[in-house]
């Protein structure tokens, strides 16, 4: 009796010590950090809550082409392919798995051209399974440089007195949360500043609102949306300026590519450009075809 007895406490034991297991294992599991909230650190032109790996760095190229319809469309122009209102080339790379940087290089698609662009990123937060962290918040700045020569016209925004004239700064704030296994969002405030303006009343400060989303549609395909609204009385429709609003596919081809398909009215690719100067319209068929390469590998 005494051994039946002791065989009862040890199976006991061990059923407690199985059970304790499984519940140390599923808190840890519901604490899991979320890996991907979107596919790639860029939606189409704004910058996703996502950062690179420490020591990978992505080569980066995209190109906006001309406006597919309206007065400046169609087949005159080959619904925009024979034009380009900017292109991009660049890098990125993760000093830290919540840490990246980067160098990009844009035609630009305003007065200001040969845009010479430094960024940074640094994820503060990243959304937990379960846990205590129900989204992802990160928060990216950005200084662009207009490198072209200046205008002959004074007056002209192009007209630089001094160098800082040249110079843009911007700043966001962004917050993003997946919901369930295929749709993410995201929401990113954001402050633009330029050290100079037109002459037409505007501020050096600007303040936006923009939003994101991804929709995953298999492994490979996804389907991607942004918008950004500028907070200001002078940007609206009445006086020539429009959101910048984008749609897209994204294609992850695996090993390390991510190619992209899009549709946006924003003739620029950089924050400093595409939030303070879209003046195209969807509604006038003023929005353009384009497309972004991305390459990543560990150095």
């Amino acid at each position: 009796m005494k051994s039946f007895n002791t065989f009862i406490s040890i199976r006991w034991a061990k059923m407690q010590l199985f059970a304790l297991t499984l519940l140390l294992a599923g808190s840890l599991s519901a604490q899991k950090e979320l890996v991907q909230t979107f596919k790639d650190t860029r939606v189409i032109n704004t910058q996703s809550i996502e950062t690179l790996k420490k020591g990978h760095m992505d080569f980066r190229v995209g190109h906006r082409f001309g406006d597919l319809a309206g007065s400046g469309g169609g087949w005159e122009t080959f619904y925009g392919l024979e034009n380009s209102t900017d292109v991009s080339i660049g890098f990125d790379y993760g000093l830290g798995d919540n840490t990246m940087i980067g160098l990009h290089r844009m035609k630009g698609s305003h007065v200001l051209r040969q845009i010479l662009a430094g960024s940074i990123k640094y994820r503060l937060m990243t959304q937990e399974i379960g846990g205590n962290k129900p989204f992802s918040l990160a928060v990216h700045a950005l200084t662009s440089v207009a490198t072209a020569p200046k205008c002959p016209n004074k007056g002209s925004l192009c007209y630089y007195e001094v160098f800082l004239h040249r110079v843009s700064y911007h700043i966001q704030l962004i917050m993003a949360k997946k919901i369930g296994s295929r749709f993410s969002l995201q929401v990113h405030p954001a402050w633009t500043y330029r050290n100079q303006v037109p002459e037409n009343g505007d501020t050096n400060d600007l303040v936006s609102l923009g939003f994101a989303s991804h929709y995953q549609l298999n492994k490979a395909l996804g389907i991607i949306f942004e918008g950004n609204f500028p907070l200001s009385e002078i940007r609206k429709a009445e006086n020539g300026y429009y959101p910048a609003i984008g749609v897209g596919l994204e294609w992850e081809t695996g090993g390390g590519h991510v190619f992209q398909i899009n549709l946006t009215n924003a003739t620029g690719m950089t924050e400093t450009d595409y939030i303070p100067y879209t003046q195209s319209s969807w509604a006038d068929g003023e929005f353009r075809f384009g497309f972004t390469v991305g390459r990543q590998f560990k150095l």
